[in-house]
Formats: C-alpha cells, structure tokens, sequence
C-alpha cells in the first residue's frame, strides 16, 4: 500500500460493478473505490502506480453523465467506471508529471 505520511492531491471515486451469478439468478453488486493521486503514486484499491510507469490518462463520457477513466500503464490499461468527470484529475497528474 502506500506511505500513511503522504497527503492525497486528488480523489476520483468509481463504481466498481460485479455480476454474481446462483443457480436460479444473477444479481449485480455495484460498490464505490476511490483512485487516489499521490505527489509520486497513483493509487487504486487493488494497485499502486509509479507516476513514472502511468503513461496517460483519459476519459470517455456517456450521455448520461457516467464515462470510462483510463489509466495506462506500463502494466497495461486499466479501465474504471467514473459518475464524474475527471478532468481536474487529469489535469493535476499532468502538472505533477512536468
């Protein structure tokens, strides 16, 4: 996990969307996370990222207000499902990545 001493720059919360399947019924399990930008790090529920090892981030709004935030990455591309828009976000790790 990441350094308790550090203060968080910026918060972008998501939806986190699971789809539970029984043996007469599937249901879907919707929970809120937080991606939290650090000075050094970008951190997730499951992951932590370098800011060195993030090579981009981007956004694609819906119609509805929702969109898909990306987060490429050395690792890969990680796509996280956003009610708000992140460009404030974005915005923030660009400036620390100067």
């Amino acid at each position: 996990m990441h350094d308790e001493n550090q203060k968080v720059v910026c918060t972008l919360t998501y939806n986190l969307v699971e789809k539970v399947t029984g043996w007469y019924d599937q249901t879907t399990n919707r929970t809120k996370h937080s991606i939290h930008l650090y000075v050094d790090t970008i951190s997730t529920e499951k992951y932590n990222f370098p800011l060195e090892h993030v090579h981009d981030l981007s956004y694609k709004p819906f119609s509805n207000g929702a969109g898909l935030f990306y987060l490429h990455t050395n690792q890969g591309l990680f796509m996280f499902e956003v009610d708000a828009d992140p460009t404030n976000f974005i915005d923030l790790y660009k400036s620390l990545r100067k």
